[in-house]
């Protein structure tokens, strides 16, 4: 990044800043702080490519994000903002660790609210320990907490957002998805509605990673891909399920005592039934570490059926004969009404 562009950023988060309350001072500096120090490290792939102590590995999934960037950009039709044309090693298993909390006795997470972002359901920090410290205060307010890692964010096209060294450590079909989903996000973003943002980069990334498997997808690539779906799919069908048995308990306005006693007991069930699923994909293991970390409100609503939307997206897509710009029109149309409306709109109604 260019000083000057550098001056401009850090500028508009002071002003943002002054409007907020102390705590979000601290909160918009680390996130500024974060991103700046992203920015400052990192290299054009080009010379990453080039240096010969690049490993093979790093070197054959950068040159992938350079093709599926181009097809993206290229046959896709997503806007180019310069994204994903650099390269940082983060030195770290996550690029940003999420904190979500909610209500002990509700599944609908609290929000924070920002300029430019608006209302969002987590609060984001580059550090580790700073969203610990964080969950920790939420914890003595009484509040469920989840803390997760995360190793992709879209800055919507402010920021050319480099290629992240966590992002590499998927395979190939979820580097491939990670890559439109990140790309479609600046083409239409809506304050205050998570899920009609991320249906839509999920419906992209969905319709893209078809083309993609068709055009330059191989078997054993497809096979991934499938195998990968499948079990998100049957990942996400068991923690939402789960979440609707805790917001009808929740609902039955029962003494508080046994209401954490059912809850106490919804959550078993749970795990109980991962088990079973975990068992019925021989042992694949690769949601332990959401377990792991402890089922509660606060993770569980945070797996709130963000991409309830999928089917409507793909459908107008569909009414476009696939176009994808056109698609993306279409979609900033329904984007423009009234948030109880957009879903009628994607309809067509």
């Amino acid at each position: 990044m260019r000083p000057a562009r550098v001056a401009v950023m850090l500028a508009g988060v002071a002003a943002l800043a002054a409007l907020s309350a102390c705590s979000d001072v601290r909160y918009l500096a680390q996130a500024a702080g974060g991103q700046l120090d992203l920015l400052r490290r990192a290299r054009p792939i080009a010379d990453v490519l080039a240096d010969p102590a690049t490993g093979a590995q790093v070197r054959r999934k950068l040159e992938l994000v350079g093709r599926v960037r181009a097809f993206a950009t290229g046959e896709l039709g997503l806007p180019d903002h310069g994204s994903f044309l650099e390269y940082v090693d983060v030195g770290r298993p996550a690029v940003v660790w999420n904190v979500f909390s909610a209500p002990p006795d509700s599944v609908h997470l609290r929000t924070s609210c920002f300029p430019i972002a608006g209302c969002v359901t987590y609060r984001g920090y580059f550090h580790e320990a700073d969203a610990r410290a964080y969950a920790d205060t939420r914890r003595a307010a009484g509040d469920d907490v989840s803390v997760g890692g995360v190793s992709a964010y879209s800055t919507l096209g402010y920021l050319k957002d480099p290629v992240l060294s966590t992002m590499l450590n998927s395979g190939d079909a979820g580097l491939i998805r990670t890559v439109i989903h990140e790309l479609a996000h600046p083409a239409l973003y809506v304050k205050d509605d998570t899920i009609f943002n991320e249906s839509f980069a999920t419906a992209i990334e969905e319709a893209g990673m078809r083309r993609w498997l068709k055009k330059y997808g191989t078997p054993e690539l497809a096979q991934a891909d499938r195998l990968a779906q499948e079990r998100a799919a049957g990942f996400e069908k068991l923690l939402l399920q789960t979440r609707g048995e805790l917001e009808a308990l929740y609902a039955r306005n029962l003494p508080a005592a046994e209401v954490q006693i059912r809850k106490a007991q919804v959550i078993q069930t749970l795990n109980d039934r991962y088990a079973a699923l975990k068992a019925s994909w021989g042992g694949y293991a690769g949601y332990d570490g959401w377990f792991a970390r402890g089922a509660n409100n606060a993770s569980l609503g945070a797996v709130a059926a963000y991409a309830t939307l999928v089917p409507d997206f793909l459908a107008l897509l569909e009414r476009h004969g696939g176009d994808l710009p056109t698609f993306i029109k279409a979609a900033a149309e329904c984007a423009g009404r009234p948030s109880a409306e957009r879903q009628s709109c994607l309809k067509g109604r």
